[in-house]
């Protein structure tokens, strides 16, 4: 009986794990599941969590700190005394110490310490969020390649079975005598090569599978299939937005260009942080001590007892004002300008970039649109045209020659058609990702 429970529970956990692996993923899925796995991503999460401690530890520094001492010493020899004359003594000293200090004043280098940690938090933040829509990028266009492959691999393989249904008319006319042997022998061959083409585009369609597997960081692409939504393509007509509008949009949003203002934002901070150094600082500090004294040879007070004598306290203030220190400030805040200036000019150069990508993603749908509009045309010409030579071919009104010249002639046409139609989807799909549209597929 428990052979038989074994046996069920490990056939519903097999049938389970079936079900679950054949499960076929959308491009939601490809890119959350990404995003949760590659691990440039996972290393800038690591960066992000590294400023999330800075920060901590700058918030932390208004508080007191506090330490704590205890030493033991032995002495030996000869040593000077109180009435000025040297004696041979062995000596033991045990002290106990508890000190604390409490920046008062810093020059407010404390709170703009804070202040360019929560920055620098900021702009990792956007670090992570340019990190995960560059890997959302790749996975839509691999997702896309594996789509443009597996519609090829379809087409591949209706061929073959148009070649099949060729070459059946073949034999049966070369049967009753009305096509030759050679024309027999070349449908047969047609056959063959065409299956050849089929079983190289469905190897193309596993290696695309496979880059799109890798970069979903999956250990195999075995049992791993992907959703091929129907995608109508009326939708994305007229979908193109100028670069301008796009950007006015981009830039107000758009992780590259946060994290560099955050930067600068930080810039004017790291001056106010270098110029602190020019002000007063001020700190309070306290403490508690104690120690024990035995000396070889004498009587000495108990070792409670000269703790509790021994016992001392004290508090105080201490202001440190700079005078000169060899120009040292001046140059730090000199730097920090200079990096000010720097971080500026890297704004500009994210803005300019940045619309540039949006200008080259436009005018790219631009020209991925035409390029569709005129394979849909050219497909169908060339598959009218193929139509013909194919009835003419199996009357006997065509060569061999003509009939593959003009079945190879669609083949390009649908090819064409097919890069044309993602290509324009990837395209249109790029510059709703820019307004800030998620990349989905439906």
């Amino acid at each position: 009986m428990n052979k038989n429970i074994i046996t069920a529970s490990a056939l519903i956990l097999l049938l389970s794990g079936n079900a679950y692996s054949q499960e076929k993923w959308d491009l939601e899925k490809c890119i959350r599941h990404a995003i949760e796995n590659n691990v440039g991503i996972k290393q800038q999460e690591a960066a992000t969590e590294q400023s999330a401690v800075e920060l901590n530890t700058a918030q932390w520094s208004r508080l007191p700190d506090l330490t704590g001492g205890a030493s033991h010493s032995f002495n030996f020899g000869r040593s000077l005394q109180a009435d000025n004359t040297y004696k041979s003594l062995n000596t033991q000293n045990t002290s106990f110490s508890l000190n604390t200090s409490v920046p008062l004043f810093t020059g407010l280098r404390i709170t703009n310490n804070i202040a360019l940690a929560k920055l620098n938090l900021q702009a990792a933040t956007e670090d992570l969020n340019k990190a995960k829509e560059d890997i959302s990028i790749q996975v839509a266009s691999a997702y896309l390649q594996v789509l443009f492959n597996e519609e090829l691999a379809q087409v591949a393989h209706l061929q073959v079975e148009l070649s099949k249904e060729m070459l059946s008319q073949k034999e049966a006319y070369f049967k009753t005598g009305k096509a030759s042997e050679a024309e027999w022998l070349e449908a047969k061959s047609r056959v063959a090569q065409d299956e050849l083409s089929a079983v190289q585009a469905d190897n193309n369609q596993k290696l695309a599978l496979l880059d799109l597997s890798q970069l979903l960081e999956l250990p195999s692409p075995e049992n791993f299939s992907i959703v091929s939504p129907e995608a109508d393509m009326d939708e994305y007509a007229g979908s193109i937005t100028s670069p301008a509008e796009i950007y006015n949009e981009a830039v107000l949003f758009k992780p590259s260009i946060k994290a560099a203002q955050y930067r600068l934002d930080g810039a004017a901070k790291s001056i106010r942080i270098a110029q602190s150094a020019y002000y007063p600082q001020l700190s309070f500090g306290a403490g508690l001590s104690t120690n024990y004294y035995k000396v070889s040879g004498m009587k000495n007070s108990i070792f409670g007892s000269q703790l509790k004598d021994n016992f001392s306290q004290y508090f105080g203030f201490q202001l440190s004002i700079p005078i000169f220190n060899r120009f040292s400030t001046r140059n730090q805040v000199r730097s920090a300008k200079i990096q000010q200036s720097t971080l500026s000019w890297q704004l500009e150069d994210s803005k300019k970039a940045l619309y540039k990508e949006i200008q080259q993603a436009y005018y790219n749908a631009l020209g991925a649109e035409s390029r569709y509009e005129s394979s849909l045309t050219a497909d169908e010409a060339a598959e009218a045209s193929f139509n013909l030579m194919k009835e003419k071919y199996a009357e006997g009104k065509a060569n061999a020659t003509e009939y593959n010249e003009s079945r190879t002639n669609w083949m390009k046409a649908i090819s064409e058609r097919l890069q044309a139609k993602y290509d324009y989807i990837f395209r249109t799909k790029i510059l709703d990702f820019y307004k800030g549209t998620p990349l989905t597929l439906k």
